[in-house]
């Protein structure tokens, strides 16, 4: 007999899932924002002037999905160790899984944005950084916690000190310095550049912040005190966001009072990705800490969440493709109608297209996620 798992050990991983689905459909809703919004672009950060308000918190809103999906990378490496022998099998497993990762991106993650084949860019985005950051992980699982702690802060609070350090592109530290930290090209041939858009550096602090918390979710942790962690975690990191903010100044462009609330409060939220800064993270971790602590109140509406958030991987690619096939489909039918794209003309549209995704794309994902839970035999479907 199979004897069903502990109800707080059910709504612990719950919790993990549901808050890794709800960040994926944030991502849903800011690539269908990338596909058929692009005529109206913004950058990073982005123009308060001339940026929409609804544009403006549609792409804000977004922020919290890397953060918060490679925070829960690091915990659910910790949990992985937990469930199976050890750091061993962790730093085998996000070796693995790191490398792995990272060839999906130069392969079938780079096709679905580009359709190019032989490809003449190859974009480093979020999988690429995820899988690079995996693969330091897998090294950094054997220092004591309290030390990878502390190198996880000083990664991240330390980091934008290195925003002026530049070396030019004959320089051998230039392809280092622009996966590290720099947002830029490396040019491999004549036909092949790569655009490092997400560079490593500070999501390596991230993912091992994310590991360091992996005690708060032991099977043995007490429920009370991990919530309480989750609690000061959030409520101090958003007053921490609040107090260097309104200091304007390091890793940022400063804020200022707009025409309207709306405007000030968009200037004062207006912070870097790319790499993400100090503030930056300390906002998108701390609402990811809060809302797991409320995901930890179970609710029937977590576990459709939860279902996206059981099988990331396959959701990724599933809806690129998806996107990519509707664009191609509505192209076809109705022109460029907005100078080089097609696009939508309101970002209701953005919305609603991302809901109607969302809906059609439950069904196989709940699907393969069946799968994964029954067919455990198969060590590939971890991957995914």
């Amino acid at each position: 007999m199979t004897l069903a798992p502990p109800r707080s050990t059910v709504v612990r991983l719950l919790s993990i899932d549901a808050l890794r689905g709800l960040v994926i459909l944030f991502m849903l809703l800011d690539h269908v924002r990338e596909t058929f919004f692009l005529h109206h672009q913004v950058g990073d950060p982005m123009s308060v002037a001339t940026t929409e308000p609804a544009l403006f918190f549609s792409r804000t809103l977004a922020h919290l999905c890397a953060p918060v999906f490679v925070l829960l990378t690091g915990l659910s490496a910790w949990l992985y160790g937990e469930k199976y022998a050890g750091k061993g099998d962790v730093c085998r497993f996000l070796f693995n899984r790191g490398l792995f990762m990272v060839v999906l991106e130069f392969t079938l993650v780079n096709f679905a944005w580009t359709f190019q084949l032989p490809p003449s860019v190859i974009y480093l985005q979020v999988i690429w950084a995820i899988g690079l950051s995996m693969i330091a992980l897998s090294a950094l699982v054997w220092l004591p916690r309290p030390v990878l702690l502390l190198l996880s802060v000083v990664i991240i609070a330390g980091h934008n000190l290195l925003d002026t350090l530049h070396f030019p592109v004959e320089s051998a530290m230039h392809i280092p310095w622009a996966i590290l930290h720099d947002r830029g090209w490396i040019e491999l041939t004549d036909g092949l550049r790569l655009r490092t858009s997400y560079p490593l550096l500070p999501w390596i602090g991230v993912i091992g912040l994310g590991y360091a918390m992996g005690p708060w979710f032991g099977k043995m942790a007490d429920v009370g005190a991990r919530q309480r962690a989750l609690l000061i975690s959030g409520v101090v990191g958003l007053a921490g966001f609040v107090a260097l903010r309104l200091l304007n100044g390091y890793g940022e462009k400063s804020w200022s009072v707009g025409e309207s609330s709306v405007q000030t409060l968009m200037s004062f939220l207006n912070i870097t990705k790319y790499p993400p800064s100090l503030l930056f993270l300390t906002l998108t971790l701390s609402v990811g800490c809060l809302l797991l602590l409320w995901f930890e109140r179970q609710r029937p509406w977590l576990r459709p969440l939860a279902v996206f958030g059981s099988a990331p991987m396959f959701f990724y690619l599933l809806h690129l493709y998806a996107l990519k096939v509707l664009y191609l489909i509505a192209v076809a039918l109705f022109g460029l109608n907005q100078g080089n794209w097609f696009g939508f003309s309101s970002i209701g549209a953005v919305w609603l297209t991302a809901l109607l995704l969302a809906v059609a794309l439950y069904p196989p994902v709940k699907a393969f996620a069946a799968l994964k839970a029954r067919r455990r035999d198969l060590a590939w479907l971890k991957y995914l």
